[in-house]
């Protein structure tokens, strides 16, 4: 089977606190399609060892997080430093990566998780993806209109502090899903395009 008919391979690897950041993974994940992986990271901040090889078998890599106190959680934290030996042994160069975020406030320096994750992917030497949807900036625009969050560098969600994951908006769930759809496009374009190592 070659690199046309091999479905491309997404992993989504996240840490979700209470819920909603799930949810938003599995958004990622419907829109990317055949072949995409979750990778929930646990409470302590740990992966499995099998989930360690689908990321290194990965086209592409989407980071997930909530943001709490101006960044990405401890346990992404701690998955991030662990990364430490894919980065040293060149595991994760050349491979397409994204991310997302969501907080409970409009903003909640959610652009510092989404930085973070670019960074992290630049230190990997990854290629990072943006996000193609315009605004919703207007007077008429609502709550689950899409990309309301005016981000550009990945999807960013915002939920009530008391609200529960069934009642994120669905606006900011289908920017990720759409979201995915791109980051999988892009990495098989990518994928059938590249005949050397760069």
């Amino acid at each position: 089977m070659n690199s046309e008919t091999t479905p491309v391979r997404t992993v989504i690897v996240y840490h979700s606190g209470f819920g909603h950041t799930t949810r938003m993974a599995a958004a990622v994940a419907e829109g990317a399609d055949t072949g995409a992986v979750l990778i929930a990271i646990d409470s302590e901040g740990n992966i499995s060892d099998a989930a360690w090889q689908s990321l290194a078998d990965a086209d592409a890599i989407v980071f997930g997080s909530p943001t709490y106190m101006g960044g990405p959680s401890w346990q992404f934290k701690k998955f991030a430093d662990a990364s430490s030996k894919p980065w040293f042994e060149g595991t994760w160069q050349n491979k397409i990566f994204g991310g997302f975020t969501n907080s409970a406030s409009m903003n909640g320096d959610k652009l510092s998780t989404l930085e973070y994750f670019f960074l992290l992917s630049g230190q990997h030497a990854g290629i990072w993806v943006g996000l193609d949807i315009k605004p919703a900036n207007v007077k008429a625009s609502k709550r689950d209109d899409l990309n309301r969050m005016g981000s550009y560098i990945a999807p960013m969600a915002q939920t009530p502090a008391d609200a529960s994951p069934e009642e994120m908006s669905l606006g900011d769930l289908e920017t990720a899903r759409l979201y995915g759809v791109r980051v999988a496009l892009i990495a098989g374009q990518f994928r059938s395009g590249k005949s050397q190592p760069i």
